[in-house]
């Protein structure tokens, strides 16, 4: 078998539904399996995701696992060639696959490829390219010299941001949200460290290839990622585990650096995770004070696809009473578009354009958000299959 799929999933199903069939499209003629590991969500994943995909196998946790642990079992059972990770709260264009594995097949070199990933803005995400945080490139990140020279090759190494989007490149730290592994590369090196229960254990896998004699790298082919959709950044777990395992990371792999070294990266750490969780606590203080009240600006929406899809779409919003506009077209005329999403752009309204994907692809629908990218203006989608909207902020059915 060529590839294996390990999706981990944790209350989201609507995503992972949508990522799924992203995935049918994607691996078209590749012969490969796809997993879904259950993290004992609560929303009917397992039920929902089993009725509507015969060929997936779904691994129903008793228990929250972890990201680590989760698609280790996975992998376990895995006999593809090669492993992609994926996260469930993305979609992948329809060649970025097919087109990662022939780099794979012609480098033999390469024990991990991730891919350039979009924010739901258009925006490209920074971390499709990074560097390890060796305690150097860690306090040039911490310090802010990572964001206000993020070109430079000293300062900028975290994110690597003097390293060209469209051409294929060797990195130091593959994604999580996508990362293709070579199996033969994994049983060198071992699976994901379990020690990381979530965050961290991209960083620590791609060291650990890096350290096996492997090459990991980018490729400019395209995937959307919701950043985040099943986890709660505002919660005190969040800043625990986010700040636990870059504890875990550096003690694993800088320990042996002298205590004078070591103990500035230690207490920046320490440092980050006490203001976040001062910041967290000030604010929940404030708005139960009613302190910090603020009128929440409710999105319009504009529909671009076929007629049924606009015929649905509008019972959708009436129904919610949604402020929307839509565009029907059998293709995308990005003039049309663009006239129609320009005054919320200038007026800086959020817009949300919700394409139809059952009349175009995924990665027609991501060129068309990566050429307006504007942060006011946020991706949607439409599917005949599931008669619901995807959005970032909620799903509208």
């Amino acid at each position: 078998m060529k590839l294996s799929v390990v999706i981990v999933s944790y209350n989201v199903k609507y995503y992972l539904a949508q990522c799924l069939d992203s995935l049918d499209r994607a691996l078209a003629g590749i012969d490969s399996e796809v997993f879904v590991v259950d993290n004992h969500s609560k929303d009917d994943t397992v039920g929902y995701i089993s009725r509507r995909y015969r060929n997936v196998s779904v691994i129903d946790s008793n228990h929250n696992l972890g990201f680590a642990r989760a698609n280790n079992i996975a992998i376990r059972r895995s006999s593809g060639e090669y492993v992609l990770l994926l996260n469930p709260d993305t979609f992948v264009c329809e060649d970025t696959i097919r087109e990662a594995l022939s780099f794979m097949d012609a480098h033999q070199c390469a024990g991990g490829v991730g891919v350039k990933m979009y924010n739901p803005d258009g925006s490209r995400a920074p971390e499709s390219r990074r560097g390890l945080p060796t305690p150097l490139t860690s306090f040039y990140k911490m310090s802010g010299l990572c964001a206000r020279f993020p070109k430079s090759r000293r300062f900028g190494r975290y994110y690597m941001g003097y390293l060209d989007w469209e051409e294929p490149a060797r990195i130091e730290v593959v994604s999580g949200a996508f990362c293709l592994l070579r199996k033969s590369a994994l049983d060198k090196v071992g699976l994901l460290d379990e020690d990381f229960f979530m965050y961290g254990e991209d960083i620590d896998l791609s060291y650990r290839l890096l350290k096996g004699g492997f090459e990991n790298w980018y490729l400019p082919y395209a995937i959307l990622h919701y950043k985040g959709e099943s986890t709660q950044k505002t919660s005190f777990r969040y800043v625990h585990v986010f700040y636990q395992a870059m504890l875990i990371f550096f003690r694993k792999h800088y320990g042996h650096l002298s205590f004078c070294i070591t103990m500035p990266i230690k207490a920046a750490v320490y440092l980050k995770a006490l203001m976040a969780l001062a910041k967290m606590q000030s604010y929940k203080l404030r708005k139960s004070l009613g302190f910090t009240y603020r009128r929440c600006v409710d999105p319009s929406y504009l529909c671009v696809g076929d007629k049924p899809m606009i015929a649905r779409c509008r019972l959708i919003a009436r129904r919610k009473g949604l402020a929307a506009d839509f565009l029907e077209c059998a293709s995308i005329d990005f003039d049309a578009l663009q006239n129609k999403v320009g005054r919320s752009i200038g007026a800086k309204s959020p817009i949300c354009v919700v394409f139809d994907l059952d009349t175009f692809s995924f990665g027609t629908v991501l060129e068309v958000m990566s050429r307006i990218s504007a942060p006011n203006v946020k991706l949607g989608t439409y599917s005949g299959k599931s008669k619901i909207i995807i959005t970032p902020r909620e799903i509208i059915k």
